[in-house]
């Protein structure tokens, strides 16, 4: 099954406390990926549809690209236990309630005004239900990090069901994006510990590229007001 990113066998030396049958784990953790595994397809189907029509209407593709990620098993119950649930293993339908971000989605658009543009589209969809949202585009965190953080609820039709499962969507122009793979990188080779003077480096670095996202959408638009197209953009 295409879907299937873990094995019973293989973790059960890691949760030797699941009170279930290897079958029942295995069952539970095929669960987990097909449902979130289908609601990031469903998720990535809709982007896509909107960008595709967008380009048809203005000539334009906001978005650049499309990446996504599933928690494993260890990440999850890792997860799990930061937020105190108790035998998470064992308790697997708090663990969904409470972890939002079991699906990832980045969504890296050529420019900061597609974010808000892209997510409005994906939100005015009917099926689609916000559940929240943090924005950081105006408002950075202390690091610099900008981006538009949207958590939804997507269907997921099955042969049987249909289940409401939480996505959690990173909406980010191609600046902000680059800034945060590299500053994510760096922390990660010094094991999550940077000088403070690399911190307000980097800072500075945030600051810069948003001053250029913004110079950027200025010429964009001088761009395409000179050339008369995407009047109704």
């Amino acid at each position: 099954m295409s879907f299937r990113y873990y094995y019973a066998d293989k973790i059960r030396e890691k949760v030797p406390h699941y009170k279930g049958t290897d079958e029942e784990l295995q069952d539970a953790i095929d669960d987990v990926s097909l449902l979130y595994n289908s609601a990031i397809k469903e998720v990535e189907v809709k982007l896509q549809i909107l960008s595709d029509d967008f380009d048809k209407k203005h000539s334009y593709m906001p978005i650049h690209h499309i990446q996504s990620r599933l928690k494993t098993i260890e990440s999850i119950m890792e997860k799990a236990e930061r937020y105190g649930i108790e035998d998470p293993i064992n308790n697997l339908d708090v663990v969904r309630r409470e972890i939002l971000d079991i699906a990832g989605i980045r969504v890296v658009c050529n420019y900061e005004e597609d974010l808000q543009t892209m997510s409005g589209l994906l939100l005015a969809q009917e099926d689609i239900e916000l559940i929240k949202i943090k924005d950081y585009t105006n408002n950075p965190k202390e690091s610099g990090y900008r981006s538009l953080h949207l958590v939804v609820s997507v269907p997921v039709y099955l042969v049987n069901r249909k289940k409401m499962v939480p996505v959690e969507l990173q909406f980010r122009s191609i600046a902000m994006d680059a800034w945060a793979s590299l500053e994510h990188e760096l922390r990660y080779k010094n094991k999550g510990e940077l000088s403070q003077d690399i911190v307000d480096t980097l800072k500075e670095c945030a600051e810069t590229l948003h001053k250029v996202d913004e110079r950027l959408s200025k010429v964009r638009h001088q761009v395409l007001h000179d050339e008369n197209k995407y009047s109704n953009y």
